[in-house]
């Protein structure tokens, strides 16, 4: 019988076996050898079919069919019935001269049934003369479908390449794209073959990639045949198939009466229109040449053999096949001087036949098979069989089914080596037992490397649930507490509030199965949760620092800015699925719960800015303050200060504000909470703004500090919006600030001669020192609190510390002792002040004359001006005044403090030049050190007793003392002050000593001189120069 593919050859072949009372069939394949058993035995029983191939034999006792590999064929059986399957496979290099044999000489008692192609017609016709020939025509259409993109292929399709590296690549792709594909290579086993076709057959995968192993009779259910190549290397060279190849590839698609399609994909070149009609057509040209070799052996000698090898055919249609594998073999033995003195009887040389047709499975090299095949001929033939010690070590060595795909692979390799061995009857002491060693060790190592495949190339949930949705079934539906949604027992996401998050997927089919299965599987669940949500209590629902709205911990909404800085908009954080009535009571709910959580966190905001009874220009302070979010320089509004009374000062003290020395405040809003919504708020108004500083500004904050290092990178906005302003190098919260401008004010208000005891820092009514409790309230030291102090303001000077009682008390900071008042400080530092204290206020509009006010730089925006923030409560004849002193001079504080008697001396020997100071008493031990070496060495050896003793004297001498110096902090411009244009000053006259350019010097009784007063002697006009303070450790100025 002769026709294309689907024309139910095999089918029938079994059939007529059937009929008979015995039969042997031959088959191209393993697998399909395999195929066509178990379906036999399905019919008639496993006791009455025996399978036979090189590697595997299941023979019961009395078989009454037999199922074999053409090469296995037995010789020596006579049965009713013979099939040999593919003859068309006679012309084929490797295995061609194998299939003529049978064609030529097996035949049954009472019916002999050759099946192949078409093209075998006319050599059936020469070889075989007489035969009844039948053709039957295709069940099912065949038609080109051009080219496709791998992506774009049809489900149920076959895509054939000609090597593993190609379908492992085009494997890899599929599963990335479509959800995976099973792999059938020849270099597969028949165990791992099957275990991947079933995958494909039961719709685990849509997808198949394979060799040209699936021409040769493999029932698929293929639609589609895509070829991504159309060359192969056929143990010779590579070359293009021929379109008989082509035609048996591209046949498996449509079985039975279901028409398929083939075309191209990946890199295969477009088909010729010849090529496509003639796979269409089946019009295939006939074979011409079948390939042949002797099987009548001569095996009295070596030669003999050899000769018999290289007889040529007699009968036309037929050619000496290439020299193969065995041949080549039996070359390298024959010139083994070993293997020549055991090979000299004709059974010997039959054995030696026998063992050089062994297969090279694990394809190392020739040489190293030719070795492996003359070992074992060796054993055979000198000891009858193979050592059973050797032989189980070279089985144990592919034992272990650890390693990837290619180890595996290498390691079947080798185990159907032995396993073909084990089935020579007469090998081994015990062939039964090895046999079934070797077959479960394949078996293992083939199922291992089924996983592997699996594993690599299959997506098995996807494929799952892609099945199942093809099927429409009911999805079974889980999510478990911690949101993972599991859908048929596999994990496809998270339900993150109202957002599905698709597990992590390698492709955009593998989402898109993904999103729907979670689109069939979540559809109440997402309504139930809006329901839930419409009705929870505001605890349930927390705004995190990152502007997310939380609902039981998970994102549900975020807030994006409004028009109004304190009401932002609500986004909820949803997808499709959240759609209806059931979008809107979500987004109804959370605009509650947003309004209701700024009313309660910013209540004083929301008061303030309601407040009916702040008019005029406390109207517009208040408004100011609530844009700034509580918190606001007083600098920036140092005009409206000048025109708000006592009254409408007294409205915005009971609305809860405070009038510092450097902000204006709502100290109830300095809490943190309070800070942190401040904090996101204006972030969400400054969307343009680098913000990435926000979390840890907040964290500082949350904790209680009272200062922290600043971070350049931070806007000063945002230092000012969590309730700190950047002094220097350190960020301090603002009513910190306002406690240590209490702590100043004393100092500097401070008079020699005034009764009452002495404040701490006080030094000359002008100035003060550092004290622990500033250091304790700042939570800084040394140059940290100096960059603060000249941050404010404030300008040092260093100069001698005087002489004082012993129980005087001390004004510089003492590190060993900390006063009561000073603890006091720091209890009280840890919390911003509350509502109620309003007590210091009246010194804190006061401190405005002592204290200097420092702006913020022109880098936020501000133009740096110097305002004096207790303008305000300044009289008209006052202000008049100042303005008249402009002109002349640069603003200072106010009020100047009066000076001690002896002081103007003080100053004049700070003000000193370093060349001054350099002429002091330096120089002069400089001069004593050189004269000591001279004396010394002007004396003579009888005079050592002298210079003894006036070393004794010089050692008696009072060591000098280091000079001790004090720091000093006085009133002045600000360090970060933009510096105006530089004044000319006429003589300098009327200012008192060490006092700033344009500063006049207080008169006895605490006002200012008047302008035409006579100057003080020795006062020098400095001008904008800053103070120096690397000057000599001298007390006096040297002349």
């Amino acid at each position: 019988m002769l026709g294309p593919t689907n024309t139910g050859k095999t089918h029938l072949a079994i059939e007529r076996m059937l009929g008979h009372s015995s039969g042997l069939i031959g088959l191209p394949l393993r697998l399909l050898a395999r195929e066509v058993y178990n379906k036999v035995v399905d019919r008639v029983g496993p006791d009455a079919v025996a399978l036979i191939t090189g590697e595997e034999k299941i023979k019961p006792a009395n078989p009454r069919f037999w199922v074999s590999t053409v090469e296995a064929m037995p010789r020596d059986l006579d049965v009713a019935f013979v099939a040999i399957d593919e003859v068309q496979l006679g012309a084929d290099l490797d295995r061609g001269h194998v299939f003529t044999d049978r064609i030529l000489n097996r035949r049954g008692r009472e019916e002999t049934l050759v099946l192949g192609a078409s093209t075998m017609r006319g050599m059936v016709d020469k070889l075989l003369p007489g035969a009844n020939v039948v053709s039957r025509p295709r069940l099912s259409q065949l038609t080109f479908a051009g080219e496709k993109k791998l992506s774009r292929l049809p489900r149920r399709s076959a895509i054939v390449a000609f090597s593993a590296e190609e379908v492992y690549a085009i494997a890899e792709l599929i599963r990335r794209q479509r959800g995976g594909a099973a792999v059938v290579l020849g270099a597969l086993s028949p165990r791992t073959r099957n275990a991947q076709v079933a995958l494909y057959q039961s719709g685990d995968v849509d997808y198949l990639v394979a060799t040209d192993a699936i021409g040769m009779g493999l029932n698929l259910d293929v639609d589609h045949v895509a070829f991504a190549s159309d060359r192969k290397f056929d143990g010779y060279q590579y070359r293009q198939l021929n379109p008989a190849e082509f035609g048996q590839i591209a046949g498996r698609a449509g079985r039975a009466m279901r028409d398929g399609t083939f075309g191209t994909t990946g890199r295969c070149p477009p088909f010729e229109q010849e090529l496509v009609h003639a796979l269409e057509s089946h019009a295939f040209e006939s074979v011409k040449v079948l390939q042949w070799r002797n099987t009548d052996l001569d095996f009295s000698s070596l030669g003999a053999l050899s000769a018999s090898l290289a007889t040529t055919p007699t009968l036309p249609g037929l050619t000496r096949a290439p020299i193969a594998e065995d041949i080549l073999v039996l070359e390298h033995a024959m010139r083994d001087s070993a293997v020549r003195d055991i090979a000299n009887r004709p059974a010997d040389i039959a054995r030696l036949w026998e063992a050089c047709q062994v297969p090279d499975y694990r394809k190392i090299s020739p040489a190293a098979h030719a070795e492996m095949v003359v070992t074992l001929f060796g054993f055979v033939a000198r000891d009858g069989t193979i050592p059973t010690d050797w032989f189980a070590r070279q089985v144990a060595l592919a034992d272990h089914t650890e390693g990837g795909i290619d180890t595996l692979s290498t390691r079947i390799a080798h185990i159907r080596t032995w396993t073909f061995v084990a089935n020579r009857p007469d090998w081994l002491g015990d062939p039964e037992h090895w046999q079934g060693v070797a077959r479960a060790i394949e078996d293992k190592l083939s199922d291992a490397l089924h996983e592997r495949l699996a594993e690599r190339f299959i997506d098995r949930r996807t494929s799952v649930l892609m099945r199942r949705l093809r099927e429409n079934a009911m999805l079974e539906t889980e999510i478990t507490k911690t949101g993972e949604v599991v859908v048929e027992g596999h994990i496809i996401g998270r339900l993150d509030g109202f957002r599905f998050a698709p597990e992590a997927t390698t492709g955009s089919t593998d989402s898109k199965a993904l999103s729907a299965a979670a689109q069939k599987a979540l559809a109440g669940e997402i309504d139930a949760r809006a329901a839930r949500l419409a009705h929870a209590p505001d605890s349930q629902f927390v705004l995190a620092s990152n502007g997310l709205i939380r609902w039981m911990g998970e994102p549900v909404a975020k807030l994006l800015a409004g028009d109004n800085i304190l009401r932002p908009r609500v986004k909820i954080l949803a997808d499709e699925h959240l759609t209806g009535a059931s979008h809107e009571h979500v987004q109804t709910r959370l605009d509650l719960w947003t309004r209701t959580h700024m009313e309660r966190v910013l209540a004083p905001l929301f008061v303030l800015g309601a407040a009916e009874d702040i008019t005029g220009i406390g109207r517009g302070i208040a408004f100011q303050l609530v844009e700034a979010l509580g918190v606001l320089e007083r600098f920036k509004i140092a005009e409206e200060l000048k025109g708000l009374d006592q009254s409408q000062r007294a409205t915005l003290r009971k609305h809860g504000v405070r009038f510092g020395a450097y902000h204006v405040y709502v100290p109830a809003l300095l809490k943190p909470a309070p800070r942190a919504l401040a904090a996101e708020l204006w972030a969400l108004k400054h969307g343009d703004v680098d913000t990435s500083g926000i979390d840890d500004l907040q964290r500082l904050a949350a904790s209680g500090r009272t200062s922290f290092a600043v971070d350049k990178a931070v806007s000063r906005t945002l230092y000012r919006t969590i309730g700190y302003r950047v002094c220097g190098e350190r960020a301090v919260r603002v009513d910190i600030l306002e406690r240590l401008a209490d702590l100043i004010r004393p100092a500097l208000s401070w008079r020699p001669n005034a009764p009452g005891e002495k404040p701490a820092g006080a030094i000359d009514g002008s100035g003060f020192t550092v004290t622990q409790a500033m250091t304790s309230l700042t939570g800084s030291s040394g140059e940290d609190l100096a960059s603060i102090l000249k941050a404010l303001g404030y300008r040092v000077e260093r100069r001698p510390k005087p002489a004082e009682p012993a129980a005087a008390e001390p004004t510089a900071v003492d590190a060993g002792t900390e006063t009561p008042a000073a603890e006091a400080v720091v209890e009280a530092a840890g919390e911003p002040v509350g509502d109620g204290e309003t007590a210091p206020e009246v010194g804190a509009e006061t401190a405005a004359e002592h204290v200097p006010i420092a702006p913020e730089p022109e880098g936020e925006g501000v133009e740096a001006q110097h305002e004096d923030p207790a303008a305000d409560e300044t009289p008209a004849e006052e202000i008049a005044a100042d303005e008249t002193t402009a002109e002349e001079a640069v603003t200072s504080p106010e009020t100047a403090a009066e000076e001690p008697a002896g002081e103007p001396e003080a100053e004049e020997t700070v003000e000193a030049t370093p060349a001054e100071s350099n002429a002091g008493e330096a120089p002069a031990a400089d001069e004593s050190a050189i004269e000591a070496p001279a004396v010394e060495a002007t004396g003579d050896a009888d005079g050592s007793a002298e210079a003894g003793e006036a070393g004794e004297a010089v050692a008696a001498a009072p060591a000098v003392e280091e000079p001790q110096f004090i720091e000093i902090w006085r009133p002045g411009r600000p360090h970060d002050e933009r510096r105006g244009p530089k004044r000319h000053h006429r003589g300098g006259a009327g200012r008192r000593p060490g006092a700033q350019p344009g500063e006049q010097a207080a008169t006895p009784d605490g006002a200012p001189a008047p302008a035409d007063a006579p100057a003080p002697e020795r006062v020098e006009a400095r001008g904008d120069r800053p103070e120096r303070n690397d000057r000599g450790s001298g007390g006096e100025r040297q002349p």
